[in-house]
């Protein structure tokens, strides 16, 4: 039998899934001991309760917001840990006081309960465990197993080597244990300024793999920690708190992207050492790795990303034009057009560049089902009906969804003079064309037949107006008004009730698939007509659009309630995407 969701039973079978299936058959973490053992009480209660259990976790820096690359891992793991029972934490590796702040813990949170992810009571944060990182390190001190460094950083490049050349040993790497150990708590009293001295583990500066070179695992930093204040100077280093937070938090599959694939032999040692020691227990977590995600038409490179922010290329973190979820939030988008998304591109072990309108074909999918039809137009020219009565107006019906009648349908009022697309009138029509044009007929959308009688003209020799008269026996919805038939359908306004509001239509951010590759300046290739402000009329029903509500306007695209600008009354809308996979202009 054929599957109804290929995309979903191709996600179902990704590497990932086959080693967590295989590690519950094998019943791998099933006899690991939780009592006694450092860490959050909370995760070790989980734990003790169903040891097999499996865990994941999304652990961010709070250095920046998160972006459509972040979304694909949160939904990874939050998936994961859904789909065979399991927990999934959510936790900042706030490590980095210098760059951390409390706005990026917020809008993270906020991202991902977006996302419809939930971590219930597991939200932890790596500096939860200073104290605990400070004891292991401690033990690798007295162990042998790594000495304070006291060479500048740039004598410390000098000696790293490089990727085809081993590194040389530090003059200090003999230093005695007890001297080091002297030294490190004289750091964390703060007697020594910063770069002094850092921490560093003894593996082998000899190592083809230059993660193993004597890593640094601490340093000095006379900042202030934007949740433990200034009780610390000295900070632990990512890659050293990472695999110990996992470990802290019971976590059996940690599941990040292929760049730190080089790093996964240094969490094995640190963990593998600390297991030694008796401070932590065996079985461990395991790093996997997976394809980053890699999309056209955008920078992921959160310094880019900072760069755009901060120099103003771009109105703020939240701005439509940006890879952020806060961005493709406010530009309409959905969390079920993200999960979609994922699950279409599917978790791979190598990278790859996805097309930008993979990700469009998604909200154009989405939408598609869940945005009700309205009517706007967003380059107005004026259609006055010649023979229907000057003061008259009536109301015409059309449909909430044409797929979806139980959606039922709303009132759109009908006069003499309208507002239509300016690309619907030519004077002189090409071949194929069957809008409005001298002499011709079409429907007006849920109205009548009109025909084009003359074109008004002012001085400059502009149009005007747009002459038309109408059957009154045409009206759609009334018996016979569907036996007269035209090829032409345009859609319209009444010029007397609609309402302006302002429309945002935004494009892609970079002009060229691959912004910045090679030696390109990034900021070169912006794409000038990414944003294009305008004045729509729009129909009544609109007037009272709640902010974040989606909507088709036919024939141009889905458009969105701009989440911070809009307010009933006074409604702005964003476009999140057009009818079609085009970059498309007002109509398209």
């Amino acid at each position: 039998m054929k599957s109804k969701n290929p995309a979903r039973d191709a996600a179902a079978t990704n590497f990932v899934r086959n080693i967590i299936e295989e590690d519950l058959r094998s019943g791998k973490y099933a006899a690991r001991r939780w009592a006694g053992r450092p860490g959050p009480a909370a995760a070790h209660a989980a734990a003790a309760a169903d040891p097999a259990r499996i865990r994941t976790r999304f652990p961010p820096e709070p250095n920046g917001y998160l972006h459509i690359g972040h979304a694909k891992s949160i939904l990874l793991n939050f998936g994961l840990a859904r789909d065979y029972g399991g927990l999934c934490h959510m936790r900042f590796d706030d490590t980095n006081p210098t760059k951390e702040e409390q706005e990026y813990v917020d809008s993270i949170l906020e991202a991902v309960r977006w996302l419809g992810c939930d971590w219930g009571e597991h939200l932890y944060y790596a500096s939860d465990y200073f104290e605990t990182l400070y004891r292991f390190a401690e033990m690798f001190i007295e162990h042998g197993l790594a000495y304070v460094e006291s060479l500048s950083a740039e004598e410390l490049r000098a000696l790293r080597g490089t990727l085809t050349k081993g590194g040389e040993n530090s003059p200090y790497r003999d230093r005695p244990p007890a001297e080091s150990l002297d030294l490190f708590r004289r750091m964390r009293a703060g007697e020594f300024p910063d770069g002094a001295h850092v921490l560093r583990l003894k593996i082998d500066m000899g190592s083809g793999n230059i993660n193993m070179r004597d890593p640094v695992i601490y340093r000095i930093r006379h900042e202030r920690h934007h949740r433990t204040g200034d009780a610390w100077c000295i900070y632990p280093m990512y890659d050293y708190t990472h695999c110990i937070s996992d470990a802290l938090e019971n976590i059996t599959h940690s599941i990040c992207t292929l760049e730190f694939e080089d790093h996964r032999p240094l969490y094995d040692w640190v963990l593998e050492r600390l297991a030694d020691f008796g401070a932590l227990a065996r079985p461990l977590p395991q790093q996997i790795e997976f394809a980053r995600l890699n999309l056209t038409y955008v920078v992921l490179s959160k310094r880019k990303l900072i760069q755009l922010v901060e120099e103003g290329h771009v109105e703020g973190w939240d701005d439509p034009r940006l890879p952020t979820i806060a961005g493709f939030r406010r530009r309409g988008y959905t969390p079920e057009s993200l999960r979609l998304f994922a699950e279409r591109i599917g978790v791979a072990k190598e990278n790859s560049t996805i097309d930008m309108s993979i990700l469009e074909d998604c909200l154009r999918e989405d939408l598609n089902e869940r945005a009700a039809r309205r009517i706007a137009v967003l380059d107005p020219a004026k259609l006055v009906i010649d023979n229907y009565p000057a003061g008259a107006e009536e109301q015409c019906q059309a449909p909430n969804h044409p797929q979806k009648p139980e959606w039922g349908k709303r009132a759109v009022p009908f006069a003499r003079e309208l507002w239509i697309e300016r690309e619907d009138f030519t004077e002189s029509p090409p071949k194929g064309y069957f809008r409005l044009s001298p002499g011709a007929e079409v429907r007006l959308r849920y109205a009548y037949i009109v025909k084009c009688e003359r074109v008004e003209k002012d001085s400059s020799g502009n149009i005007a107006a747009v002459h038309c008269t109408y059957d009154p026996n045409t009206k759609s919805g009334t018996p016979g008004a569907e036996q007269k038939k035209v090829k032409g359908n345009i859609h319209w306004v009444s010029a007397r009730h609609a309402i302006a509001g302002e429309a945002r239509l935004y494009e892609r951010l970079f002009g060229v698939p691959n912004p910045g590759a090679g030696e390109r300046d990034f900021l070169q290739e912006i794409n000038p007509d990414s944003k294009k402000i305008i004045r729509a009329w729009l129909e009544p029903a609109l007037m009272e659009a709640r902010a974040e509500e989606r909507f088709q306007f036919e024939r141009h695209g889905y458009f969105v309630a701009d989440a911070k600008d809009s307010r009933p009354g006074a409604p702005v809308f964003n476009r999140a995407v057009t009818l079609r996979d085009s970059w498309g202009k007002a109509g398209a």
